[in-house]
């Protein structure tokens, strides 16, 4: 959520701002001891892109790699890689200033990979984009992700179920969750619901619900035009199975469904019982030797 600190840790991470308590490592390269060395395995997007306007994309790649201390002789081979990967080349003598907002977050993204870091950090680099931007967006993520670690983040979820491999949810500072995305789906959704209208009456439900099983709730809400809309949930993985049946039993009846949609729990559902159920002002996290712990599996540095 806006606040919980996502932006915080990400500049803690890059050496931007310097942490009051714990330790980050990267490469094996404590940031407290030696912060220059840690930087150089690391390419950072802030929110805003740090792009200057009245500099071409070539002029701005280069200054960056300058910047990055790539050898002088390697300079040029470095900005014609970053423009090819992240399909700019045909903008290289264009002004940062005339391109569209896709295009300066793709230029964003190659400067944070100009000198070949092996951790790249991304701070929501979709935002604001539109639909083609942001396909195109998590492409050259995804691509980047094969060959280094990327660390993204994003209020987008579907974005992040769809590009990353392991997800941290963050609130008030602390972590509260931290696994795959589909094990996160298992262990910490909520119901799945199956949601239909019928012309049956709620006793008749009821008696359907008792045949079934595994149903853990069950909503109703009357329609304008007479009908029953309700909302099963269940903890049971086979929807499909229980809507096969409820659909059967109905057809005994002979009371007619007039729709029948099933929706599984998904990260958004996740994300809003994790922080809907937090206290904003102090929200009970784990404590720093159990985060310790989760993170020993996630290799930073590559």
């Amino acid at each position: 959520a806006n606040g919980a600190g996502k932006s915080t840790v990400m500049n803690i991470m890059c050496g931007v701002l310097k942490q009051t308590e714990g330790d980050v490592i990267i490469a094996d390269i404590n940031t407290k001891q030696d912060t220059i060395a840690a930087k150089r395995h690391i390419g950072f997007l802030p929110q805003k892109p740090p792009l200057y306007g009245d500099l071409t994309v070539e002029e701005y790649l280069t200054h960056a790699a300058d910047l990055r201390w790539v050898a002088p002789r390697e300079v040029k081979k470095a900005v014609d890689e970053v423009l090819e990967r992240c399909a700019i080349s045909h903008f290289r003598k264009r002004l940062l200033k005339n391109l569209s907002g896709g295009y300066q977050q793709r230029v964003g993204i190659a400067q944070a990979l100009i000198h070949d870091p092996e951790v790249v950090i991304l701070d929501e680099p979709t935002t604001g984009l539109d639909p083609n931007q942001i396909f195109g967006i998590r492409k050259i993520i995804k691509e980047i992700g094969e060959e280094k670690t990327v660390i993204l983040s994003s209020h987008i979820l579907s974005e992040v179920q769809a590009i990353c491999e392991k997800v941290l949810i963050i609130s008030g500072g602390k972590l509260i969750a931290f696994d795959e995305p589909e094990h996160l789906e298992k262990s910490l959704a909520g119901s799945n619901e199956i949601l239909f209208t019928t012309e049956a009456t709620r006793e008749e439900v009821e008696e359907v619900k008792s045949l079934l099983g595994e149903i853990t709730e069950v909503s109703y809400r009357e329609t304008q035009d007479g009908l029953l809309s309700v909302i099963m949930k269940t903890d049971s993985d086979d929807i499909r199975g229980i809507s096969r049946k409820l659909s059967v039993e109905f057809a005994k009846r002979e009371k007619a469904l007039y729709e029948l949609t099933s929706k599984k729990a998904n990260l958004e559902d996740i994300f809003l019982e994790l922080t809907e159920a937090a206290d904003p002002a102090g929200v009970p996290g784990k404590d720093s030797e159990q985060v310790k712990a989760d993170l020993q599996n996630m290799e930073i540095s590559g």
